[in-house]
């Protein structure tokens, strides 16, 4: 059985589809008004391998990731740009896609955007108003009324009081109660707006999820899931007005993946330490930084800097190096290590428990190799070949890998060459020219690590 930690009840449970053999998850996006940063690699990921956890496990996901693609943010930006604010959203939509792609991200089964949904918004808006959950201010906002919903505050476990006592609120707006929060915002005079019943406008954060998520996969669907920052208030929200539009309960199960930290420290711009996922991939291969955060528990918080990524190369190097000049066996038949690594997965997708199992697989083909057993290396590379798949891992060539991992002008391929060269020195007690090598390869920032498995290598 699954066990999947729910934010909700903040304990794992046993995962059961609403609807035996289906899942319907949504996943908040993103808010398209520049590059995606590491921040988002780690949400896209982590959703990522659950989906493909899950469909491997025989489950047939149906899985909504949003885009928000109407917001305060974007039309400033559009603004400072000099461009429509459907110019921006779309060039960063197709960047959002190119570094998913690169990352090798499955595609969502829908991708709803929020301006396709404006009809769905205001409609819900309407019936929140006609039940007496929000109400029309005199400037032209449409509030929640947060009083009106008796739950508020479960999923963050804010108590209403204490969140009403520390609000800040706008001169410019006229809420009945400091925690209200948007669902119509008035157009400003020469902005983008559609036609509501409450006049020119456009819909608030929060209502925007609500009503795709509804659209997309019904009142009630298995899993919500999202950044650690959605938590409060956009996702208190969400169960706020969804329940009290529907009369359902919104989501079963809630997951938040963890926070990301550069060098120890909160990332943020104005640290200096905020990274776009493309500059990342300019310094790093793309398996490696998929490598470097799967490697983490979903929910734990990740440290990101240099010393961990050299970690993760050198890491996934040496799986690589497992199935070089291998030809995988195909349909193997489960293993010990196929058991192992599910039940890693069952528990709340315990990526590091299941990379340690990738870890083993590859030390018994090192060992199948040393002893001349050709035909149980090829079964073990199988299996590697195999339960890597699942976290999206080891599917390309080892040769392939080794070619985009370089150092300076040289390749990979030029490094294991020197490798073998000095190993071979070794083995004839030329000593003198293996540390030449040794040294030749330090001073062009290449540092070997001689273990029992081989000779490794990572920059330095």
């Amino acid at each position: 059985m699954i066990r999947i930690y729910n934010t909700l009840s903040q304990r794992k449970e046993e995962f059961s589809p609403l609807q035996p053999g289906k899942v319907r998850m949504y996943v908040c996006g993103m808010t398209v008004y520049d590059y995606c940063h590491l921040g988002h690699a780690r949400v896209l990921l982590a959703f990522d391998v659950i989906t493909r956890y899950l469909r491997h496990r025989g489950l047939d996901v149906h899985y909504v990731r949003n885009i928000t693609d109407i917001d305060d943010k974007i039309l400033r930006r559009a603004d400072e740009n000099g461009e429509p604010f459907t110019a921006l959203t779309d060039r960063m939509i197709d960047a959002m896609h190119e570094d998913e792609q690169r990352l090798g991200i499955v595609p969502p089964t829908e991708e709803p955007r929020a301006t396709a949904y404006i009809d769905d918004i205001i409609r819900m808006i309407n019936t929140l108003v006609s039940k007496g959950f929000a109400y029309a201010a005199d400037n032209g906002d449409v509030y929640f009324s947060v009083k009106a919903f008796d739950g508020y505050g479960k999923l963050s476990r804010k108590k209403l009081d204490d969140l009403i006592a520390g609000a800040r609120v706008d001169v410019a707006e006229a809420k009945q109660s400091p925690a209200d929060f948007a669902l119509w915002k008035a157009a400003k005079p020469g902005e983008v707006s559609w036609p509501s019943p409450w006049g020119d406008g456009r819909p608030g954060w929060h209502i925007e999820c609500s009503a795709m998520s509804t659209c997309c996969l019904g009142d009630t669907f298995d899993i919500h899931g999202g950044g650690p920052d959605l938590l409060f208030p956009h996702h208190e929200n969400e169960i706020a007005q969804s329940e009290s539009a529907t009369g359902q309960p919104f989501a079963k199960l809630w997951m938040h993946a963890g926070a990301v930290r550069v060098n120890q420290e909160k990332m943020s711009k104005s640290l200096g330490n905020f990274f776009t996922i493309r500059e990342i991939l300019e310094r790093y291969p793309a398996e490696v930084v998929r490598f470097f955060l799967v490697s983490s528990h979903y929910r734990s918080q990740v440290d990101y800097s240099e010393a961990n990524l050299e970690e993760a190369s050198r890491t996934l190097t040496r799986l690589y190096h497992a199935l070089r000049g291998i030809t995988p066996a195909v349909d193997t038949p489960a293993t010990e290590y196929d058991r192992r690594f599910q039940e890693a997965m069952d528990d709340d997708f315990n990526t590091p428990e299941a990379s340690s199992v990738l870890h083993a697989v590859a030390s018994d083909i090192n060992l199948h190799r040393r002893e001349s057993r050709e035909s149980d290396a090829r079964a073990s590379a199988g299996v590697l070949v195999r339960l890597g798949g699942i976290l999206g891992l080891l599917q390309q060539e080892p040769e392939n890998f080794f070619q985009a991992e370089s150092v300076g002008d040289l390749s990979a391929t030029d490094i294991e060459t020197l490798i073998e060269a000095r190993n071979q020195a070794r083995k004839n007690r030329d000593f003198a020219e293996a540390d030449r090598i040794r040294d030749d390869l330090a001073g062009r920032g290449i540092i070997l690590d001689d273990s029992r498995e081989g000779t490794s290598w990572r920059r330095g």
